[in-house]
């Protein structure tokens, strides 16, 4: 319920924020298995890319820490609750800026908008399966086929 009563603010002070998330807010980290933070941005970080990127591979290379971005793309101008998308790189750099810094978190980058799902780790993961199963049924269907003919 204390979810619902949140209220979109904050900077895009990405460094301030993670550095809080990792150095202060995750105390007794040694005693889970896990953990793995969740960004949801509309927007690219104030700071450089490779300098998150070394920040975050050297804060989750010590721990199983993951970092996950969910990126929404708003359309051009404020939408109607006030979100102000970010003016400083187009869709596409803000989208390819973290998907580098989630390589270096070991995590997962989701981008979607109003249109729905641009890109997805876990939809390219789950599509990728699928291939693999199609490929391997189509092979099994051929090894009977032929065992068939044998006979």
């Amino acid at each position: 319920r204390w979810v619902l009563s949140l209220e979109c603010k904050g900077s895009r002070n990405f460094m301030g924020a993670l550095r809080r998330a990792v150095e202060v807010d995750f105390k007794d980290k040694d005693k889970h298995k896990s953990q793995g933070l969740y960004l949801l941005t509309t927007g690219i970080p104030d700071q450089e890319t490779h300098t998150i990127s070394a920040y975050v591979a050297e804060a989750c290379g010590g721990l199983d820490l993951q970092l996950h971005v969910c990126l929404l793309s708003v359309t051009e101008g404020t939408d109607s609750s006030g979100i102000i998308p970010a003016c400083y790189a187009s869709p596409r750099e803000t989208a390819s800026a973290f998907k580098e810094i989630v390589q270096a978190a070991n995590g997962r980058f989701h981008w979607f908008g109003e249109a729905g799902i641009f890109e997805s780790d876990d939809i390219t993961s789950i599509i990728s399966e699928m291939e693999k199963a199609k490929n391997y049924s189509q092979k099994c269907a051929f090894l009977v086929e032929s065992l068939k003919q044998r006979s």
